[in-house]
Parts: C-alpha cells; sequence; structure tokens
C-alpha cells in the first residue's frame, strides 16, 4: 500500500474507530455485520441494481443483502434475470465480505491504522476464526485472504475451461459465470446465475464436482486448512478440532450421500429419470450441498418428505467452525455424540481421541443447540400461523435459512413480508448466533472462589 493511500485510509479510520472501541467481540461482530446489511440493502435497492423493467421493493433488497452477506442462498427474486451486472457485483462483493468475515477486515482496518493490534482486537479475531490460541492477526487475515482466492481461482479455472469449451460461452461470459459461482461455492452461498440454478448441468461432472470441491474446502474452516498445510504428514500432531472436523465432515458425507441417493433413486421428478452415473453424481451434489452451499441440479420441491427430514438434520448441523458453513457446526455435533456416549458407558470425563474434553465446552455446546432449536422452531410455528403452507416445507425453508445452506422447496418468493423477514432475522441469527454465543460464552468464563453443595434432581 502506497504512503498516500494509507494516509487516507488512516484518516478514515480514526474518523470512524472510536466508535468501536469498548466493545465486546460479540457486539462488534453483530455491528460489524449490521453495518455491511445497511449498505448491501442500499446499494440492492437503488434502480442501478435491477434490470431494465425491474423494480426492487426494499424487502426483497434487504432478504436478498442479508442472504449475500450470511452466505445463504435462499432468494425471492430470480437472481439471473431481474438483476443488472452493478447489481450481481455487489451480491458478489456480499458473498465475499461474507465469507471472509467482517471481523478479519477489521482487524485489518486496525493494523492499518496502528500498526499493531490491541487484545481485545485479537480476542475478535480469535472469536472470528477459531484460531488456537492468538497467533499474530496480520498473519490469520493474510492467510485467509490469499487461501480463499487460491481455492476459488483454481475453481474458477476449472469451470472456464470448461464453459468456453463446452457450451460455446465467449471469454467473457465465460470468465463471468467461473468466477461468480466458484466465489459462491468456496462461500457457501450458493447463488447461481441461472433460474434453475445447476440443474441445466445435473449429468456434468466437470461443472459439479469442482463446485462441491469448494463447497467442502470452504467449509471445514480455516483453522483445519492451516495446520493441514503445516502437518498434513503428521496427522498424530493434529489438534482435537481438526480431527473431529474432518472425521465427521467425512462421515456426514457419505452417510448423507448414501440416504439421499437411496431415496430418491426412483423417484421420477427428480433423480429417477436419469441414468445410473447422473444418479450417484445427484446424490452426492445434494449431499454435499447439505454443508450449507445451496446450489441444487434437481428440484427441492418435488423431492421425498423423508429425504428433506434428512436434509433438515444434515442443514442444522452444518460445516466446521471458522469456515463458510453455516449450521450449528460438526464440532458441537461431535460434542453432544461423545457426551451421550459417555453417559451411555457411565463414564465420568468426555475423552476425544485420546483428551479429555473441558467441562466448559459441554455447557456452551448445549447452549448453542438449545438456542438453536429454539430460533428454528419459533419461526416455523410463526410461519405456519400465518401461512398456508405445510410443517414439511415450513421446516424445511426455516432450516435452511438458519444453517445458510439457501436449499429451497420453492415457497421463498411466495412467502408474505412478515414471513421473509423472519427468515431475514433467521438467516442473521444462523450466521452470527453461533458465532458470538459461542465467542461470548469462551470470554465469559472465569473461576469462582466458591461452590455451592451438590444436589441431583430426578432424571427422565
Amino acid at each position: 500500500m502506497r504512503a498516500g493511500q494509507f494516509g487516507v485510509l488512516s484518516s478514515l479510520v480514526n474518523r470512524f474507530a472510536p466508535s468501536w472501541r469498548g466493545l465486546a467481540p460479540a457486539q462488534a461482530i453483530v455491528l460489524g455485520f449490521g453495518s455491511a446489511l445497511a449498505v448491501g440493502t442500499l446499494l440492492l435497492w437503488l434502480p442501478i441494481s435491477a434490470a431494465p423493467g425491474n423494480r426492487t421493493s426494499i424487502v426483497d433488497a434487504l432478504f436478498t443483502a442479508t442472504s449475500a452477506l450470511c452466505v445463504t442462498g435462499l432468494v425471492t427474486l430470480d437472481t439471473a434475470t431481474h438483476w443488472s451486472g452493478f447489481g450481481l457485483a455487489v451480491i458478489l462483493a456480499l458473498i465475499q465480505l461474507g465469507g471472509l468475515g467482517i471481523m478479519v477486515f477489521a482487524a485489518l482496518v486496525g493494523i492499518v491504522l496502528a500498526r499493531k493490534v490491541s487484545v481485545r482486537a485479537r480476542m475478535n479475531a480469535v472469536a472470528e476464526t477459531r484460531a488456537v490460541g492468538q497467533p499474530s492477526i496480520k498473519r490469520i487475515a493474510g492467510g485467509i485472504f490469499l487461501t480463499s482466492v487460491a481455492i476459488e481461482a483454481a475453481c474458477a479455472a476449472i469451470l472456464f475451461v470448461r464453459f468456453l469449451v463446452a457450451y460455446d460461452y465467449g471469454p467473457g461470459r465465460a470468465a463471468w459465470s467461473a468466477v461468480f459461482h466458484a466465489v459462491s461455492a468456496f462461500n457457501n452461498a450458493g447463488f447461481a446465475l441461472y433460474s434453475d440454478s445447476m440443474m441445466g448441468f445435473a449429468s456434468d461432472g466437470w461443472i459439479l464436482l469442482p463446485l462441491c470441491a469448494a463447497i467442502i474446502v470452504g467449509g471445514i474452516g480455516f483453522p483445519v486448512l492451516r495446520q493441514l498445510r503445516r502437518e498434513l504428514r503428521t496427522p498424530l500432531h493434529w489438534t482435537m478440532n481438526t480431527r473431529i472436523v474432518l472425521i465427521v465432515t467425512a462421515a456426514l458425507l457419505v452417510v448423507s450421500t448414501l440416504a439421499i441417493t437411496t431415496m430418491e433413486w426412483s423417484n421420477p421428478d427428480t433423480l429417477g429419470s436419469e441414468g445410473y452415473g447422473t444418479r450417484i453424481l445427484g446424490g452426492f451434489f445434494h449431499a454435499v450441498q447439505t454443508r450449507t452451499a445451496g446450489f441444487n441440479s434437481v428440484d427441492i420441491g418435488q423431492m421425498h418428505d423423508e429425504t428433506w427430514l434428512v436434509m433438515d438434520i444434515l442443514m442444522f448441523i452444518g460445516g466446521g467452525p471458522a469456515g463458510t458453513a453455516g449450521g450449528i457446526k460438526v464440532t458441537t455435533f461431535a460434542v453432544l455424540f461423545f457426551i451421550l456416549w459417555t453417559e451411555l458407558r457411565g463414564g465420568l470425563a468426555v475423552n476425544i481421541f485420546g483428551k479429555r474434553l473441558a467441562r466448559g465446552v459441554h455447557r456452551q455446546a448445549i447452549s448453542v443447540v438449545l438456542l438453536a432449536l429454539a430460533a428454528v422452531t419459533g419461526v416455523t410455528l410463526a410461519i405456519l400461523a400465518m401461512t398456508d403452507f405445510d410443517l414439511d416445507t415450513v421446516l424445511f425453508e426455516a432450516v435452511s435459512a438458519f444453517g445458510t445452506v439457501g436449499l429451497s422447496t420453492g415457497i421463498t418468493a411466495d412467502l408474505p413480508d412478515a414471513a421473509q423477514l423472519l427468515l431475514v432475522a433467521l438467516m442473521f441469527m444462523g450466521r452470527l448466533g453461533p458465532l458470538t454465543l459461542g465467542s461470548a460464552l469462551a470470554l465469559r468464563e472465569r473461576r469462582v472462589a466458591y461452590e455451592l453443595p451438590k444436589e441431583r434432581p430426578a432424571i427422565g
């Protein structure tokens, strides 16, 4: 950065930085996302953001901005036809911003301003990235940025060649489509430039598999990627977090692929009318989407009810912490599983991969899950009360919003404004809720000088 640019940026930060000082990490994260959401909503509301002949209501602009910033993918307007080039660029910028994390950008501004970070700012970055310990925030932000760009570029390169060679796209259109979908995939956003998402490429593994790879890598989290890059050949040195994320992610991908493929194998409205290879590819592709991406190569609304239920569970679990995926996170799910396993075996301490789990993590995991269930249940009941849609479709929509997935049975655009605003709140909560709650609970831990007498109520 040149000296002149540094001076201008420093003066701007000096003007607005005081309002950020003294904020708790959770407050700073929410304020950062809220500010970006307000700007994104106003930009999408402008006439220049809509294609000629289209107008955007403030609710639609807010919904789209929230979906993009929270890397969800739910839409009330057809992304392919409603937005202008400027509007699509705004959506892409919001996706990238939401994926990288507002607090990473705030930390970078702090570095430019002071050339160092305070303890509070460092804790903010740790809360967003879930990094182990307190490494340099400059290295964290730089690593996240470079990793994101490298993976997106690799995915975009494959897509560019495929669009150029197999679909007769011109170089400009091929490049734009490749970059947009690569960014959307890595950030687990699920926005597509086609009205039917990826249904036009249902049998094309050269399109679907690179998207799946970017989604999986983006969803496992930056701390895991960082450790794999440094210690790929020494798995014994991997942290508990890395082991849990990799093992649970692989297990869920296998189980979900088998479940979705089996359940939809004979459904003529989804996979049943395709060849065997396309059915397997479609089953795997949609299993990956439940890691919280949101693309679809078949009509989700035509899937069986039991498939929706399986996808509800997978979307609720989500991906890895400090990645671009949403949900309660695979680590939270694993912690609850090991707690249950320990109780069933009559154990006293929860041990995972040869290490004892800190008792404070038990409470944090339970708190995140219970609040998530309360949020999804409350919004589902509210939407059921104000619409005539079935429980299955409304629950799917609510879980998709909370998990920042973006898969839809097709009812989003038909919901009343009040219901759409509830989904907006759920997307915002789903992206920031587990993050801010987890960091807040971790930072509030403190030792006490005494303990009250123990007593056991009857359970069960």
